[in-house]
């Protein structure tokens, strides 16, 4: 298998195309036979940055390459970055807006969730600036 890059725009607040994104990353990864388990956590983590650029910032992208050795996803936005990265990763802490909470989101357990399923997780975040994800799926194709 040659290796599959895509990129996606995510746009700030755009809740109408929440999901597509992991919906077609989910769908990419079926159709080469990678395994249902690290299409789950994969799916997992491509929504939780999806929602995340959505809610927390001012848009950004989601890079996506899938080789027979890794999944990768690379999720970047265009700020405003993440004051305290260390109480951002506590489950359950959260800086969503009330309307954003009323909507079912927001819970505090997107970047927990992000780590949880990725077999690599490094995050870089600029406060008034960016965040980047950079995520790693080990895989045996």
């Amino acid at each position: 298998m040659i290796a599959i890059q895509r990129s996606y725009a995510v746009e700030k607040n755009d809740f109408t195309k929440a999901g597509e994104v992991s919906s077609n990353i989910k769908k990419i990864m079926k159709q080469v036979g990678v395994e249902p388990e690290i299409i789950r956590r994969v799916s997992v983590a491509a929504y939780e940055s999806e929602m995340n650029i959505i809610i927390h910032s001012y848009g950004g992208t989601i890079d996506f390459m899938i080789t027979p050795e890794y999944i990768k996803l690379v999720a970047c936005d265009r700020g405003p970055g993440i004051e305290n990265i260390e109480l951002a990763m506590k489950k359950g802490y959260s800086t969503a807006p009330q309307n954003v909470r009323e909507m079912g989101f927001g819970a505090g357990m997107g970047l927990p969730n992000i780590k949880r399923c990725s077999d690599e997780f490094i995050i870089e975040s600029e406060y008034k600036s960016h965040t980047k994800l950079v995520l790693v799926f080990k895989q045996s194709m």
